[in-house]
C-alpha cells in the first residue's frame, strides 16, 4: 500500500474509533518490515478562541496493507501550545 493511502487509513481508523475529527498527521514511521506507526492529532474539545482547543495525540499502528494493529492516545495539548502533546 502507498504511504499516502496508509495515512488516510490511519485517519479513518482513529476517527471511527474516537468519533473525533482528525486535524493533522504529525508523523509516519516504519516499525519493522511489515508495520507502520502513524501519529494523528484529533480535535478533542473545541473552545473559543480556537487557540484554546484541546488536541489529542494518537498513535495508530497499521500493517503494510492498512489493517489496524494498534491504537493508543499518547497525549494532549492546547492548540496554541508549542509542546509536542505527549504526557
Amino acid at each position: 500500500m502507498h504511504v499516502g493511502d496508509l495515512v488516510q487509513e490511519a485517519r479513518r481508523h482513529v476517527s471511527e474509533l474516537t468519533g473525533l475529527r482528525a486535524e493533522t498527521v504529525t508523523s509516519l514511521n516504519r516499525a519493522g518490515d511489515d508495520r507502520w506507526v502513524v501519529t494523528v492529532e484529533m480535535l478533542e474539545l473545541e473552545r473559543v478562541p480556537n487557540t484554546m482547543d484541546v488536541l489529542g495525540t494518537f498513535e495508530i499502528t497499521l500493517s503494510q496493507d492498512g489493517e489496524l494493529l494498534g491504537f493508543r492516545r499518547v497525549g494532549h495539548r492546547r492548540r496554541s501550545s508549542t509542546e509536542d502533546g505527549r504526557s
